[in-house]
């Protein structure tokens, strides 16, 4: 009886072993199959522009699933700029997509480097400089642009410098030719000023050399050049560049689901 009794035990304990082993597999796959996680996405805007004009964006975003951060950009130096947008860098756990508007594209190529978190650039109608360029030499290299013509007066500065804006009555003509009138003088109103300095200012690195990068810009773009767009992402070996036809500097504005769709291209990207 004795035996009888130690041979079912043996047995039940064999049973529950294997129960056991065959509930833990599911688990072990399902957790090598478990997705990556979301790279966080952070816009940051240039010159004539704030935060808000990538609101059409973020919304595209948000609708699949990705946590977006639309970065302060002051619009005072690069080498400042960049450093404010590094420590948003910095405090996120995980990996990012990091997106620069215009000026902001300058900022973007100094913020990203050395952070390892940083798995892509993108570059929305934006400045890709190389080590000792700056945005307007880069801007005045290729024909196309008209900016300076439709700059307001500079402001002063007390330190010295002078603040930069573009004359409202030109604004819409020359900055956002495609956003409706109504919408154009809204932005034209709050837009952030940039200093002579900052677009004047050598960039000291150039992170799209080590970083995947990806452009997108419009083919009437009066701010920055198309051929001087075209030139940067030629020279970054871009994984891909959209060009959208008919579009103005603020292509995140009047084609945010294409702006999206080349971000999350980005951010999907092995």
């Amino acid at each position: 009886m004795k035996t009888s009794n130690k041979r079912l035990a043996t047995t039940l304990a064999g049973w529950l072993a294997l129960g056991a082993f065959a509930l833990s597999m599911p688990l072990v796959a399902s957790a090598q199959k478990s997705p990556a996680p979301r790279p966080t996405v952070v816009l940051v805007h240039g010159a004539f522009a704030d935060s808000s004009s990538w609101n059409g964006v973020i919304g595209q975003l948000h609708d699949k699933g990705y946590t977006v951060i639309a970065a302060a950009n002051e619009l005072r130096s690069v080498k400042s700029d960049a450093a404010s947008v590094t420590s948003v860098v910095k405090s996120i756990h995980g990996p990012v997509v990091l997106v620069g508007h215009s000026y902001g594209g300058s900022v973007i190529s100094e913020a990203a480097t050395g952070q390892d978190n940083v798995k892509a650039l993108v570059y929305v109608a934006a400045f890709a400089p190389d080590v000792g360029e700056n945005a307007a030499e880069l801007s005045g290299r290729f024909p196309g642009g008209s900016l300076g013509p439709a700059l307001a007066p500079p402001v002063e500065l007390a330190d010295g410098g002078k603040d930069l804006y573009i004359d409202q009555d030109k604004f819409h003509a020359q900055f956002a030719a495609d956003v409706p009138a109504a919408q154009a003088a809204l932005m034209a109103a709050g837009q952030r000023p940039v200093t002579d300095a900052a677009l004047h200012e050598a960039s000291t690195s150039a992170a799209w050399k080590t970083i995947p990068s990806w452009f997108v810009y419009g083919s009437a773009d009066l701010n920055i050049p198309p051929a001087a767009q075209a030139f940067m992402a030629t020279r970054a070996h871009s994984r891909k560049t959209v060009v959208i036809k008919g579009a103005s500097h603020v292509v995140m504005v009047s084609h945010p689901a294409e702006v999206a769709a080349l971000i999350e291209q980005a951010a999907l990207a092995k």
